[in-house]
């Protein structure tokens, strides 16, 4: 006997039950299926996406548990628009359409268990409802996931095939110069074609807030390398490369200098509300052109801690002392706490003479005013 031929009203109005019980729960479910993809795919933990991916698992948990809880046919809605997005950046980035299929297995596979698990939890009757649920559960929301993941393999190949141009070939070639350290001066020449690598470069980051982020925002971010070359005085252009729709990175070509006025470079976002930058310190050769964009990455990684920052362009050396600090904000917090005592809540008092640990007190000072909330005590 088909039991989903069996009074199946009985099965619906429990499916839904489940549901609305879970959907109480949507934050810590979304929250963790968000942890469960992180550990188990490492290509999903690139800095900058798990913003997206965290978005795009609660749209999929909201979308799914409203399918089951109104009776919404699967087939008749398409994916979230945040998981659109993501699968679009995963595109642009390079990551391989697997890795996007097993996360939403993952999710699939947890989310299914929390439902079933409910279902079980709240079963009173000695009927068979309770097994006609579960495969109403079991089917519905497998033929939600495959639409889902058909509908996105689409969008992801659209997106791959758009981004697929010259600039993925040069995204490619800079990689591979910052990441094969046994490359010489004259392999790496090669592979950057008319940018010179035998002078000076000034590494920067340029980023645009997720939200901001559209079809012409590489153009954006190509405009504003150009202006920052104006800013530096550059006699040659550039070379930029752009990660994703809200995402890039430029060397200014410096020739001979050892030096820039980085507030010119700041005046170029004065007008530019949804822009940010970061960058490194003027570095030469071959070591210098990787040097520098190390640096502006770990300004960019200080600039994107602080959700309120203070200013739109972080200069490596105005954060270098506290660099490290961006990448374990918890001890951060402590070692703030214990340097500051009371100063680091807002209108109280060290408790100690400020000549005791002097030089510990102005870095934690620093990391204040960089990181902002992550490494404060809250008031109480």
């Amino acid at each position: 006997m088909d039991l989903r031929e069996a009074d199946p009203l009985g099965a619906q109005e429990q499916v839904a039950a489940v549901a609305a019980r879970v959907s109480h729960g949507l934050a810590e479910l979304s929250t963790d299926i968000f942890n469960i993809i992180q550990t188990a795919i490492p290509a999903l933990r690139e800095e900058g996406s798990t913003t997206m991916l965290e978005a795009s698992v609660r749209a999929n948990v909201e979308q799914r548990l409203g399918i089951l809880e109104h009776g919404i046919d699967p087939t008749a809605i398409g994916p979230p628009a945040a998981a659109v997005e993501y699968a679009r950046r995963l595109a642009q980035r390079g990551v391989p359409v697997f890795a996007l299929i097993r996360a939403y297995r993952l999710g699939h596979a947890e989310f299914l268990h929390r439902l079933i698990e409910d279902l079980v939890e709240h079963s009173t009757g000695t009927d068979s409802v309770e097994g006609r649920a579960t495969l109403e559960l079991v089917d519905r929301v497998h033929q939600s996931i495959d639409t889902v993941i058909e509908a996105l393999l689409v969008t992801y190949a659209q997106a791959r095939e758009e981004w697929l141009n010259p600039d993925a070939i040069r995204r490619t070639r800079v990689r591979s110069v910052l990441a094969e350290k046994t490359l010489d001066i004259e392999e790496a020449q090669e592979r950057l074609g008319p940018y010179r690598l035998r002078q000076h470069h000034l590494a920067v980051q340029i980023w645009v807030l997720d939200d901001a982020a559209g079809p012409d925002s590489v153009a954006h971010l190509r405009a504003v390398a150009a202006a920052f070359a104006t800013a530096a005085k550059c006699h040659d252009a550039p070379l930029f490369v752009a990660l994703d729709e809200a995402t890039g990175c430029a060397w200014l070509p410096l020739g001979t200098r050892t030096s820039v006025e980085r507030d010119r470079l700041a005046e170029v976002l004065a007008r530019d509300s949804d822009t940010f930058a970061a960058c490194g310190e003027p570095e030469a050769s071959l070591v210098g052109f990787r040097r520098t964009h190390e640096q502006a990455l770990s300004a960019k990684a200080v600039a994107r801690v602080n959700p309120h920052p203070s200013t739109r362009f972080t200069p490596y050396a105005a954060i270098a002392p506290i660099a490290t600090m961006a990448g374990n904000l918890e001890a951060a917090r402590a070692w703030v706490y214990e340097t500051l005592g009371s100063l680091a809540i807002d209108g109280e008092r060290r408790g100690r003479a400020l000549r005791d640990g002097r030089l510990d007190a102005e870095l934690a000072l620093l990391a204040c005013h960089w990181f902002g909330a992550a490494v404060l005590q809250p008031a109480t």
